[in-house]
């Protein structure tokens, strides 16, 4: 499989495309990495150094992969971490000529925003595109339970408030699916009535939902999300099977973040846990929910 990666990247960790690409490429799929910001560092630091690139210098790069008549042969669009309001038209536009070349290729959309703790890092124009122009387009996404709140407001996804119901969180990605995308991956679901010390992630489609469930791991790990919409939306476009796909994935996030935290390293373990990408252990039980 072809995937064209439109993400951040980072000379220094792995967030974005410096998270994505090595573990796509270790499952055999050959990545068009296209990036919207040259950073030092993920900005968890604090302090970090490099540009944010503008929309323009992003769609020349897009442009030029085109003119090598690559376009027809990507399968599958994948977008994060977007730096700048301007990136959204930019990926869009490149959806509609990598679709207008191969029909079949589909879009995945990892809608970064934030998250329950941290709320919103992003530009605050950014999470309205999103919501209102670029989810639409989208085949897959995969919001965190905070991002799904904001796309949906159906429930109040920050810290402070009650953990909603299981329902409600289904509910929430069924409204999401209304609006364009036939496939919801809702990760860090946290829901009453969920055992202590554990977290979820849900996969939500026309078919049917399905859940699965793991310890929580005291950690904070940056990039984790990227390599969890980058593994379940390759799997997702390989097998066409969501419960294989979150399977797969699941297995292969918690062992490169069990590896992380028994390093004890601030970045993401991600050579070191190659193996976990290319053979999952397949240790979670998924059970269809809905």
């Amino acid at each position: 499989m072809r995937i064209l990666s439109i993400q951040s990247a980072v000379a220094y960790g792995h967030v974005g495309n410096s998270a994505a690409v090595f573990p796509l490429q270790r499952l055999g799929h050959e990545v068009l990495p296209v990036n919207t910001v040259n950073f030092s560092n993920h900005t968890g630091y604090g302090a970090w150094r490099g540009p944010v690139l503008a929309g323009a210098d992003v769609r020349e790069v897009i442009l030029g992969i085109e003119e090598r008549g690559a376009l027809a042969e990507v399968d599958l669009v994948l977008s994060g971490y977007q730096g700048s309001p301007e990136i959204a038209d930019v990926v869009l536009d490149a959806v509609a000529r990598v679709k207008a070349a191969n029909p079949a290729a589909r879009y995945a959309c990892d809608p970064v925003m934030g998250n329950a703790r941290s709320g919103c890092f992003v530009d605050p124009a950014i999470p309205v595109l999103l919501r209102e122009q670029v989810v639409a387009r989208a085949d897959v996404i995969t919001p965190n339970q905070f991002e799904l709140a904001y796309l949906t407001e159906a429930f109040d996804g920050s810290a402070e408030a009650p953990a909603p119901t299981l329902d409600t969180v289904i509910a929430a990605a069924h409204a999401a699916r209304a609006t364009g995308p036939d496939t919801v991956l809702v990760t860090s679901v946290e829901h009453a009535g969920q055992a202590e010390g554990t977290i979820s992630m849900l996969a939500v489609t026309g078919a049917g939902t399905w859940q699965v469930t793991t310890p929580r791991l005291a950690m904070k790990a940056n990039g984790s999300g990227d390599v969890t919409a980058a593994l379940f939306s390759a799997h997702l476009s390989g097998t066409g099977d969501p419960a294989a796909a979150l399977a797969r994935t699941t297995s292969s996030v918690f062992d490169l973040l069990t590896n992380t935290l028994q390093a004890g390293a601030r970045e993401l373990r991600l050579v070191e846990s190659q193996e976990t990408y290319a053979h999952p252990r397949m240790q979670f039980l998924v059970e269809q929910v809905g």
